[in-house]
Order: C-alpha cells, then structure tokens, then sequence
C-alpha cells in the first residue's frame, strides 16, 4: 500500500500533460487516488454476508486502514520531498503532506477482470452472467461459487446448469443457506444496503466513490427517489442508480442475455 502511494505520486510527476495550465494546477494539489477492489469476494472468503451489517462495518475498517496508512505514507513523502504547494491554505492540518488527496474508489472493471475478482465494492453481479464485448458474448461462471459448492458437496452438474440459466441462486434447490446468503447478488441486495455500503466508504476515502445501486426492471419513481435520498442523508459524494434492461448494457444475469426494452424503461427517460 505505501509502495502504491509512491507509484502514483511519481505517476504526477512524470506524467506528459496535455496543456501547461494542466500540469501546474495538477502539482499544486497532486491529488492521487489509491482505491479498493474485490471486496465482495473478501467478504464470501470471511463468511460475511454483502447484506449484512458486518459488511458495512468492515467496510469501514477496510477504508480506514487504507486512508490512514496512505496518508501516513504521504506524509513520509512530504517530509522527503516536499508538501503540496497549497498545504498550508488547506484544511488537512498536517504539518507535511505530499498529496491534497490519497483515496478515491474507482469501478475497476476492466482491471478486476484481470486481477479475477469483483470489481470495485460492487457485489456479485451475477454468478453466472454474459459480457458483452465488442458484439461477442462471453459467459463467465463465478470460480469462488463453483470452488465453495464442490467444498460443500452440493456441486453438480444439474445444479450448475441452473445457476448459468438463472445467474443467481433464488429458486435454486439443494444449496444451504449459508451460501444462499453468502452469494447474494447485485439486484437482490436491498437498495438502501448498496447505499449504506457506499457511504462507509466513503466516511474514509478523500475523493467519491464509485457504486451501483441495481435496480429490477420493475423498480417505480419512488425507489429511484429513496436511493438519492439515502444517499445524500449518509453523506455520498453521487450515486449511481441502473434499473436492470432499462438500456443497452454491458452485462446481463444468466448465459442468455437480454435486449433493452424501452417501453418498460419511461422513467429513465
């Protein structure tokens, strides 16, 4: 993590600028953002369930382990070589900080791919679910599912048909309920948990943080409005809120994949 801070901090430094304004305003704050990822995976690995208050509170452990040893390291930094420019103007009150800001929660997408694991804080999409890339279909299964249920004795190869039709556990027979509760996915985690997991991330990042909360296609007005609402109440920086089938999308629940339907989708208009 310290070695991450430095990495990025050298990133400002060297970085080729588009304009010169650019470059000066960027290293009067040098703002970098060290981020998160995988965090539903570690909570099923922990036995936590995303639904749970335990998960909101190791959220909030997890962010502020990492803010604070980033800002400890930037502060190394500062003393080594030299605070922001505009230290003394913030509101931080440290006596040397390389950099105005050290956290920010990005959605990793692309990157989880690589590392294999969930992206950003975002729950299971899905255990089974299609990608679309480019016009071609990938299916992908969740390995840490297919790995627990062969752990647990209740992986065949009906069961695992089920779920790649289904992508998600709900209606599915012989799984206890441990790992019913433990592989909960994007729609079926309530609304105002998604946003009560965000904004424990965000009590302890600098900069916003970076999360969907999953609609059904059949979500009204008022359930978009309960979401902002929410969120605004606990503090979040923005919210992000995706009615599933409402538009073309990139990922879709199970291995068949869905069309955007615009007469059922008014409200996002």
């Amino acid at each position: 993590m310290r070695l991450a801070v430095r990495f990025l901090d050298d990133v400002v430094q060297v970085n080729r600028f588009p304009l010169r304004k650019i470059r000066e305003a960027t290293l009067k704050s040098r703002k970098i953002g060290l981020g998160v990822m995988g965090f539903a995976e570690m909570l099923i690995e922990m036995g936590v369930s995303y639904n749970s208050g335990e998960a909101i509170r190791l959220a909030e452990q997890v962010m502020s382990f990492v803010t604070s040893t980033a800002r400890d390291e930037s502060g190394h930094l500062g003393q080594e070589r030299g605070s922001f420019p505009l230290l003394d103007e913030s509101s931080l009150g440290y006596d040397s900080m390389r950099n105005a800001t050290v956290t920010t929660i990005s959605p990793t997408g692309t990157i989880s791919i690589i590392a294999g694991t969930s992206p950003g804080i975002e729950p299971l999409f899905a255990l089974c679910f299609a990608r679309d890339l480019l016009g071609e279909k990938m299916v992908e299964m969740s390995p840490l599912f297919e790995r627990m249920a062969k752990e647990r004795g209740v992986r065949s190869e009906s069961l695992m048909r089920e779920v790649a039709r289904k992508g998600t556990l709900e209606g599915v027979e012989g799984i206890p309920d441990d790992l019913r509760d433990l592989f909960v996915t994007a729609m079926e985690v309530a609304p105002a948990q998604h946003v009560k997991i965000q904004a424990a991330f965000q009590k302890f990042t600098d900069n916003a943080v970076s999360k969907t909360v999953n609609l059904p296609n059949g979500a009204t007005v008022e359930d978009v409005l309960g979401v902002f609402t929410l969120s605004h109440e606990l503090g979040c920086k923005g919210t992000t809120v995706y009615r599933y089938g409402c538009r073309d999308q990139v990922l879709y629940l199970g291995d068949e994949g869905t069309e955007a339907d615009p007469e059922r989708c008014r409200i996002c208009d």
